[in-house]
């Protein structure tokens, strides 16, 4: 079989548009064409999106951004939940597996990303994060709002690997428990990103550095990207199921207590 071009698998993707310029690959993630609305759809996108991309050997840098205000968001309301009435364990069974998906798929993809943060990352921050350079503008924040404060959720689709591997454990249980919003300057003395920027130059630095990283071999730089995350892979790997599996739990128990109150 045929591997199938970027012309071929970006026509799949309402929420990412793809760019590549002399094997630079351009996503920037948008609900029509304004900020990415986290949910259902943008998730399942990006469970498959980093399979394909990583596939396709005429990527040698990738480049993931947002549109607008923010990287990801809005910040999320448990109100607004993704299944309605009590959901099954057929329902979160697919849930999960889109979770596992999305992170190891990531973490799997054997060239650089960089991640140009827009904005706000209010939903799902580790996808930036766990990108290989970490550029913000100086607008963004960093928060995990899609879970325990304002999701009334565990978080165990990857976020508590992420955020304990790269705050340390003290710093990232409080961040989860207290709801805490990380500017774009505390996340640099954190450690958390490598630049901060005016809005007007995030992408260009991004773009600049793309270009500087295929100066190098490309197998050099391949081969150097899997051994930079070969130890995240192996935490991800070892822990992402059961972070999942308490997520669903604790979804399904707070079903379960809307819908008491309601009879």
């Amino acid at each position: 079989m045929a591997e199938r071009t970027l012309e071929d698998y970006a026509a799949d993707y309402r929420h990412v548009k793809f760019h590549r310029e002399d094997g630079i690959l351009q996503l920037t993630l948008h609900s029509d064409d304004g900020p990415v609305v986290w949910g259902g759809d943008p998730g399942e996108e990006m469970s498959r999106l980093w399979r394909q991309v990583g596939d396709d050997r005429e990527n040698q840098v990738i480049i993931l951004t947002g549109t607008g205000e923010w990287f990801t968001g809005p910040k999320a309301d448990w109100r607004n939940r993704h299944f309605k009435g009590v959901p099954k364990p057929s329902d979160w069974d697919v849930g999960i597996r889109r979770g596992r998906f999305m992170e190891m798929d990531m973490l799997n993809v054997d060239v650089p990303i960089i991640a140009a943060v827009n904005g706000p990352a209010w939903r799902h921050c580790e996808q930036a994060l766990l990108c290989d350079i970490v550029l913000a503008s100086e607008t963004a924040l960093f928060q995990d709002s899609g879970h325990y404060v304002d999701g009334h959720l565990a978080p165990g689709d990857g976020m508590h690997i992420a955020l304990t591997m790269l705050l340390g454990i003290n710093r990232a249980r409080y961040m989860v428990f207290t709801g805490q919003a990380i500017s774009a300057q505390e996340a640099k003395t954190l450690g958390l990103v490598g630049e901060v920027l005016a809005p007007d130059q995030l992408l260009p630095r991004a773009w600049e550095l793309a270009r500087q990283i295929q100066q190098q071999p490309r197998l050099v730089t391949r081969y150097t990207k899997q051994v930079m995350v070969q130890h995240i892979k192996q935490v991800m790997q070892a822990n992402i199921a059961q972070g999942l599996a308490y997520e669903a739990l604790a979804d399904i128990d707070r079903a379960m207590r809307d819908a008491e109150k309601e009879s």
